[in-house]
């Protein structure tokens, strides 16, 4: 028993369950850049980023607004996007998705009803030279900077 504690403490704190959520009838203006999953159901203005290392994902459910640019690993979006999309993993477009802007992705998936009004470039070698600087933070939380 005392084992299996030790291994969900563990777990806990790589961030691997932290999850972010901006609520519907939530609007954020400052760019995010987050740590574990971020879940976007109100508007972010501002651009959305991750380190490019990380296992972070995000997710943009329907009604949800993002106006800048994202540049997250692993990307799901149900939602709208006014700016380019940057996936260095992987990329799903479901079908009320609706991207105006470019989209660079290594994996991509896209349901019958999604929209990009933007080029689809696949395979870049989305490179790090255009994320954020690493903020400081231990493992036990997660940091929301708002400029």
């Amino acid at each position: 028993m005392l084992r299996k504690k030790e291994k969900q403490t563990t777990m806990a704190s790589n961030g691997s369950n932290h999850t972010t959520l901006i609520a519907r009838q939530t609007e954020v203006s400052g760019d995010i850049h987050f740590r574990g999953n971020l879940v976007i159901e109100g508007k972010v203005k501002g651009n959305v980023s991750a380190n490019s290392d990380s296992e972070a994902r995000l997710q943009i459910v329907e009604g949800g607004i993002i106006e800048g640019e994202i540049r997250v690993p692993q990307v799901v979006i149900n939602g709208h996007v006014n700016g380019d999309v940057y996936a260095a993993r992987h990329l799903e477009l479901a079908a009320k998705a609706m991207v105006e802007g470019n989209v660079h992705y290594k994996l991509i998936e896209m349901v019958k009803g999604a929209q990009v009004n933007g080029a689809l470039v696949s395979n870049v070698d989305i490179s790090t030279a255009g994320e954020p600087q690493r903020i400081g933070y231990t493992e036990d939380e997660t940091v929301i900077e708002a400029s």
